[in-house]
């Protein structure tokens, strides 16, 4: 298993994530169901940590609209998955 850093994200014109990203990674982009197969399975965890903050696991929400990405909310919006950069 593997702990990937997330910088940036690839969203639809509705804001939607489609990907996870970190242009420094081979792995990158990740495609939002394969982050989530990731996730799920226990292969790799995805997390957010911009500078000066503490690290901010990525998880899977399924609240009946079918399963999506986000980081838990902690009063930083810079960790926000909407927030970051689009790749």
């Amino acid at each position: 298993m593997a702990d990937r850093r997330v910088t940036q994200t690839k969203k639809d014109k509705d804001g939607d994530i489609l990907a996870l990203c970190n242009p420094d990674q081979y792995w990158s982009p990740r495609s939002k169901a394969s982050a989530i197969a990731d996730i799920d399975d226990g292969d790799h965890t995805y997390y957010v940590q911009q500078p000066g903050t503490d690290r901010t696991d990525i998880h899977v929400v399924d609240d009946g609209d079918g399963p999506y990405l986000r980081t838990d909310p902690d009063g930083d919006a810079r960790n926000n998955l909407d927030n970051l950069p689009d790749c």
